[in-house]
């Protein structure tokens, strides 16, 4: 696990060097004078949306070193940025800085959460002591039967493949953690416990 989360922050740090240098060349060439344009807008979008990816895959999937804590502010700018243009909306509720270890844990959820939501809805996030709870709410969801049992019965996940990797990471680092996430899987809610 720690040989996969030293990876992730790898490629999230090398790739923000690139994205940077390019919304760079973006600003110098509007201080040159040159007209904005739909091409021009499309590139800083495009630059906007993969910062904001990199910015919670880093969390997600990145190194958390014991100790180690991440400020609300932080939090809920990282959460804006991911989601402005989606069809889900987030609600963090948390009100303090908390590890980082257990942010990732959060965000690991609301991808899992996320995946089941593709027609939108809204997730909100809340924290009791040391007990997690992801509500999402939607009109209609798409649930796969065999990852959110595995995911709630603690089972390792036969073959993965890359858009459900979050199941598994989850799964592993609650296993770490000595929990077990509970869900409860309605037509238009999914509770997740951990």
């Amino acid at each position: 696990m720690e040989l996969s989360e030293l990876i992730g922050s790898r490629i999230c740090h090398d790739l923000i060097s690139p994205l940077g240098a390019i919304s760079n060349g973006l600003e110098l060439l509007s201080m040159t004078g040159v007209e904005e344009s739909p091409e021009l807008e499309l590139i800083a979008q495009s630059i906007a949306n993969a910062n904001s990816k990199i910015r919670f895959f880093r969390i997600a999937y990145g190194r958390a070193p014991e100790g180690t804590r991440m400020a609300r502010g932080e939090i809920l700018s990282v959460l804006a940025d991911y989601f402005q243009n989606a069809r889900v909306s987030i609600e963090w509720t948390p009100a303090t800085e908390l590890p980082r270890r257990e942010v990732k844990l959060a965000f690991l959820a609301i991808q899992c959460l996320e995946s089941a939501m593709p027609y939108g809805g809204t997730i909100t996030i809340a924290l009791d002591g040391k007990d997690w709870e992801l509500r999402a709410e939607a009109r209609k969801l798409k649930i796969d039967a065999e990852l959110w049992a595995s995911v709630e019965g603690g089972v390792p996940l036969g073959e993965v493949c890359a858009s459900d990797v979050q199941f598994a990471v989850l799964l592993s680092l609650c296993r770490e953690r000595r929990t077990r996430v509970a869900t409860m899987l309605g037509d238009s809610e999914i509770v997740m416990r951990f």
